[in-house]
């Protein structure tokens, strides 16, 4: 009997676990010092550096969760947060009168500048140090045509809501 079309062998199963372990174990050092660098979430940080690199500084809450691959309404209740705390502002987007636009203030500006130092201290010491600047390059060279192959399915955002369960 042949094998499945997307079976996995023992060296492709030895791999996808250690890139879990890693991502997991990276994870969770990022996490621990943007909270006790900044307050902040995984979630919200990665929202607050979207919109530092984004022209204008705003971007659509839709683009948003698909860039960051969260729910939309785990990404409204951090933006909610952000919010409250001064970090960014939400206003109703000029072309979609459904649509949300998300801009960083001047106080997320700064909290960004305060927090990645310490961020790329934690992703230099734990995923870097160990590489050559060559072995960094074979890295970034596998794992990019990668998440370019998971990027090409639709957005979530394309995907339709569920309304609940089918009858």
């Amino acid at each position: 009997m042949p094998d499945p079309p997307h079976a996995v062998d023992p060296v492709q199963l030895g791999a996808y676990f250690a890139l879990i372990e890693v991502s997991g174990l990276l994870r969770h050092a990022i996490e621990q010092q943007l909270r006790e660098a900044g307050d902040l979430t995984f979630v919200q940080f990665q929202v607050l550096m979207r919109l530092d690199q984004a022209a204008e500084g705003s971007r659509r809450m839709t683009e948003l969760a698909d860039a960051i691959v969260h729910s939309r309404s785990g990404l409204t209740y951090q933006a909610g947060r952000l919010e409250k705390a001064g970090l960014i502002t939400r206003t109703p987007s000029p072309d979609d009168e459904r649509g949300v636009t998300v801009t960083i203030t001047d106080a997320g500006r700064a909290l960004i500048a305060r927090v990645l130092p310490g961020h790329e201290e934690v992703v230099g010491r734990m995923l870097f140090e160990p590489l050559s600047r060559e072995d960094s390059q074979k890295l970034s060279d596998l794992l990019l045509p990668v998440r370019d192959h998971m990027r090409a399915a639709p957005p979530r955002s394309a995907a339709p809501r569920r309304r609940g369960a089918p009858g």
